[in-house]
């Protein structure tokens, strides 16, 4: 049972009780949630943790995934990709497939909440599909600051029927929509399995069960195996770093079921770095046990977010409450989070000499790499804590349904 009383020592008293205060004015509202998958990804994890509390303050909380298939999930990922900036062949078959397992999903559930929340575009097509009686609010969790320009059109028709969009950065909205906009930054749940605090022999054990040997230090990026994750540019950094530093790279990636694309970006980058693989070098560990990630992450002496585009990236956020030095690229939400040679690095996602330049510092500077974790975490407990991100959606509820 999650509850909010969890958090107090490590949220001020003072906004515990403006959480409760908050909450007592929205008692028993039904609220409603819809993304595309429950496992794998940040929407997820946030959702498992968000919904939970939510009902804890007293509004009545559901979480519903829409039921896709194969297709409908490598027509929503071109979709993802062409949001964030690269070409998309918009067809009518694709469009038909978008709206047919949309409306499918819309005669086998019903919706009597007071509020609907849709994450993502997945599911962005479905308010189409009922007699709209309450608002509906759009999460968007990526990266929006160049849509290509077909498909932000064709998903503009469903959006003018939305009352409010939600998304983690100003430089996100788009000012073609006259519809409310909020920008709510993400938080994590520090009680979760992936940010507990983890014993040393919890951690060594499954350190030992991945196959992560303790010879040398280890870089690690975790995160799908996306493209916008620039793996093979991961690579390329820890190529250069090992020229000074002699160290090990671990991708600890995951799979979700609406991510086709993962498996084939495994095998090619898999390709690029099989010397290092063979040598034990390159490590390649499915992250879908949180506590492995969790332990990956803790056993790390630098993490790596080499985005080239990036909603918020939980994984930062992670990384930055287990209080280790992260080098990460300077888009998206990352610059959120990271305050720059004060609570990690941050740089062009092309810049691969700084990158490893700044990681290669950090391995032969520890003082300094443990000072720059310890500055990370006090940043993260104060502004990235799931109260937080509980308090916003407070705010934003009640400027919606009381007005």
């Amino acid at each position: 049972m999650l509850s909010i009383d969890q958090f107090r020592h490590l949220i001020p008293d003072h906004e515990l009780a403006s959480i409760y205060k908050k909450a007592s004015s929205l008692c028993g509202t039904r609220v409603l949630h819809i993304n595309s998958t429950y496992q794998g990804g940040g929407v997820a994890e946030i959702l498992y943790s968000l919904v939970r509390l939510m009902n804890d303050a007293g509004i009545q909380a559901e979480w519903r995934i829409l039921h896709g298939n194969p297709d409908f999930f490598e027509v929503t990922k071109k979709f993802h990709n062409a949001l964030q900036g690269s070409e998309v062949r918009l067809t009518e078959q694709k469009k038909q497939l978008y709206l047919q397992i949309n409306e499918n999903f819309s005669q086998i559930t019903h919706i009597h909440h007071d509020c609907v929340i849709i994450h993502d575009p997945q599911p962005l097509p479905l308010i189409k599909f009922y007699r709209k009686c309450q608002p509906w609010l759009w999460r968007c969790h990526i990266d929006l600051t160049h849509p290509h320009e077909g498909l932000w059109d064709f998903l503009k028709g469903f959006l003018i029927r939305y009352d409010h969009v939600i998304v983690s950065s100003d430089k996100y909205v788009q000012e073609d929509l006259a519809l409310g906009k909020t920008v709510i930054l993400p938080a994590i749940n520090p009680f979760s399995l992936k940010n507990m605090e983890l014993p040393p022999k919890t951690i060594q054990k499954y350190i030992a069960r991945a196959g992560i040997p303790a010879d040398k230090p280890v870089l690690c990026q975790v995160s799908r195996l996306d493209p916008w994750k620039d793996p093979e540019g991961v690579l390329e950094v820890f190529t250069r770093v090992k020229e000074k530093v002699d160290c090990r790279l671990v991708y600890c990636y995951n799979i979700a079921a609406d991510d086709p694309e993962s498996m084939r970006i495994h095998d090619q980058v898999y390709q690029k770095a099989k010397r290092y693989v063979e040598k034990g070098d390159v490590i390649f560990v499915l992250g879908n046990n949180d506590i492995l990630v969790n332990a990956v992450q803790f056993f790390s002496q630098v993490i790596i977010q080499k985005s080239i585009r990036e909603g918020f990236c939980l994984a930062v956020t992670e990384a930055l409450w287990k209080a280790k030095p992260v080098v990460a690229s300077n888009v998206g939400g990352i610059p959120a989070q990271i305050t720059d040679g004060e609570t990690g690095y941050l740089l062009h996602p092309g810049d691969h000499a700084g990158f490893a330049e700044r990681i290669v510092y950090l391995l032969q500077h520890p003082k300094e790499a443990r000072q720059l974790g310890e500055n990370a975490r006090i940043s993260i407990q104060k502004n990235f804590l799931l109260p937080r991100l509980l308090s916003n959606y407070l705010d934003l509820l009640k400027g919606i349904l009381q007005k």
